[in-house]
């Protein structure tokens, strides 16, 4: 079979489709599971209730068979539009009205539209995506539809006396960057920070506001785990939104992963823009999700969920994670980056003698499945010639999802630990 350059692009082998292939694919005969990979959130006993009573109430209103039963518009279903507006317009006063959201099949799906819509061939000339925090989620780096089309700069390091350490934004660089290369067509982050769990200072943001404002470019920001829902966010940090920045949001991590709602809300032009692409490539996104979840959002219970049950949950859940790094590390050289949000404990194991990739492979021998640290640094011009990441994390870290239960994450770690003392 002889297929496109963009069919090749789009089949050969990713970080992201490893992670998503190791959530399916069986370990050997044999050997117990511990699966601290991928990007499943935990299923919270409350949410899960309030989904329950909300699916009742659609069935004895007859209103599950008008959902299922009629497409929506490109933009979305049109009440559901209409309680997104209402709600951020009333909670945060931000001057939207539904002309400014759009609905698509999972935030994957909005950045891979939007990294497209303002990265490629641009007549005779081409334009990037700019990531100034690196390391990043391994699910945008090969989203492009043509090749090399992420920069990004390296994040500064600060370590802290309890074997913790944090990723700065380097300011300066990232100024630099701009002011030296006309070639970004957008600036591009998660908040929190998919794989490390950082959360961007609320001046961090403003600073990457601005400077997307002097080079008259757009800022996308990711706030797939981020305030208002599902708040996985622990840091003191506020969320922001103004006509140059286009904010992607996301069902998945409030109990809806399968069901693939992503929300962006972004200027008129950008929303329109979506929609054209939304009708070409799936002539709009799926109604389940949002019938199920708009009403929630309206009248602020998805927000009162978010923040008195599920941040809690995960806090915690992030605390024990931590405990059992340090009990099962203690005597080993190790960090983790501090846990400010997501649902990830990023591992840096600086006297690793193999790469992070033949530890990942040797782990999931023992059955405990992890995510490389190796795809989640991308974007460099050395990487273009075939050197590796200029960041001294690179190839040492490892990122965890403790989403699971407590003992499966308490062995998993265990194991973990005990392989790195062989190989260091």
């Amino acid at each position: 079979m002889e297929i496109s350059d963009f069919g090749k692009k789009l089949t050969e082998r990713s970080g992201i489709l490893s992670l998503m292939d190791d959530l399916g694919r069986p370990l050997p005969e044999g050997v117990t599971p511990y699966p601290l990979g991928g990007g499943n959130p935990a299923r919270v006993e409350e949410v899960e209730r309030l989904y329950e009573e909300r699916m009742k109430a659609m069935l004895e209103s007859k209103e599950f068979l008008s959902v299922i039963s009629a497409y929506d518009a490109p933009q979305g279903r049109m009440t559901f539009l209409k309680d997104i507006a209402s709600y951020f317009s009333k909670r945060y006063g931000w001057p939207v009205s539904e002309r400014n959201i759009a609905v698509t099949s999972g935030s994957q799906m909005s950045m891979f539209f939007l990294f497209n819509l303002f990265s490629g061939r641009y007549g005779e000339g081409e334009k990037h995506i700019l990531f100034p925090l690196m390391p990043e989620y391994v699910g945008y780096a090969d989203q492009s539809i043509y090749r090399n089309m992420m920069r990004s700069v390296p994040s500064r390091l600060e370590y802290y006396d309890d074997h913790s350490f944090k990723y700065i934004l380097d300011k300066g660089a990232v100024s630099s960057y701009l002011d030296e290369h006309d070639d970004v067509g957008a600036i591009a982050f998660s908040r929190p920070t998919n794989p490390s769990g950082n959360v961007l200072r609320d001046d961090e943001v403003q600073f990457l506001s601005s400077e997307a404002e002097r080079h008259g470019i757009p800022l996308i920001i990711d706030n797939a785990y981020g305030l208002p829902f599902p708040s996985i966010i622990f840091s003191d940090a506020h969320i922001t939104w103004n006509e140059n920045i286009i904010l992607s949001m996301s069902l998945s991590k409030i109990g809806l992963p399968s069901i693939r709602t992503g929300i962006v809300i972004a200027s008129e032009e950008v929303i329109e823009a979506l929609s054209n692409i939304n009708a070409i490539v799936s002539l709009t996104a799926g109604s389940f999700g949002q019938a199920l979840a708009g009403s929630l959002i309206a009248s602020g219970e998805l927000e009162r969920i978010s923040r008195d049950v599920v941040m809690p949950f995960y806090k915690e859940k992030s605390a024990r994670c931590r405990e059992y790094i340090n009990t099962y590390f203690k005597g080993t050289d190790y960090y983790y980056h501090r846990s400010e949000g997501s649902i990830f404990i990023w591992l840096y194991l600086p006297g690793l003698r193999i790469s992070s990739l033949e530890f990942y492979q040797k782990l999931k021998e023992k059955g405990v499945v992890t995510v490389p640290g190796e795809y989640s640094f991308y974007g460099s011009e050395e990487q273009l010639v075939g050197k590796a990441y200029p960041h001294p994390h690179y190839d040492k870290c490892l990122r965890l999802n403790y989403s699971a239960d407590d003992e499966c994450v308490r062995n998993g770690i265990r194991i973990i630990a005990l392989l790195y003392r062989e190989y260091s």
